[in-house]
């Protein structure tokens, strides 16, 4: 492991890792099971407690899930004009990783699949509630990996085949998938802020 992070540090240089995740590399169960201690302390609404994980660490398992992955992926990469075999356009590196990271996530030692428990169909109306009392403990769990020296990235595409994944993991109705949370050491060590726009362009005083 590397020096302890300040928060400051934690909280505003790289988690999202794609391209540097150490596919040969063992992760330690005991280490997986410390970050997901953090991530059930986030957060949750009336302490409701209706975050789930399932980890996946067989090879067999983890590449029906990679396999299941990179379809969903490249039917979104279709349904917003490209596709995992043609190249992402110049200087396009978030979608470059993302095509990386689709085409290699079954060889990820850990897949960590978050899932929230509720009815069936979801309740309608303002489910703002519901999500923001599991969203922490993903993010939680995010942030325990990175300080440990593992990288992380979340997730979604896999939820246009949500039902292939719970027919392949046994995840019973009225059981919602999250995030699917690739966990592995990463590789290389340079860790900074990402870009983002000037505070002054997206903070409003008093009114909009």
């Amino acid at each position: 492991m590397a020096d302890p992070l300040t928060p400051d540090a934690l909280l505003t240089t790289t988690r999202a890792v794609r391209r540097r995740l150490d596919l040969n590399r063992p992760v330690p169960r005991s280490l997986v099971e410390e970050c997901l201690r953090v991530a059930q302390q986030a957060p949750c609404g009336s302490g409701r407690n209706a975050l789930h994980w399932i980890t996946v660490t067989d090879p067999g398992t983890r590449g029906r899930l990679g396999t299941i992955y990179r379809a969903a992926f490249e039917e979104q990469l279709a349904a917003a004009g490209g596709g995992a075999d043609r190249p992402p356009p110049d200087g396009n590196r978030s979608l470059a990783s993302a095509v990386h990271l689709a085409a290699n996530m079954g060889a990820v030692p850990v897949l960590a699949l978050a899932c929230v428990v509720t009815p069936d169909p979801l309740p309608a109306g303002n489910q703002a509630g519901l999500w923001g009392s599991v969203m922490p403990g993903v993010w939680s769990y995010m942030l325990a990996a990175r300080s440990r020296g593992l990288g992380t990235v979340w997730t979604t595409a896999h939820l246009r085949r949500e039902a292939e994944v719970a027919r392949l993991l046994g995840i019973p109705s009225g059981v919602h998938q999250v995030a699917l949370v690739p966990t592995a050491w990463y590789t290389g060590s340079t860790f900074r802020p990402a870009a983002r726009p000037p505070l002054s362009t997206v903070l409003h005083d008093e009114r909009w």
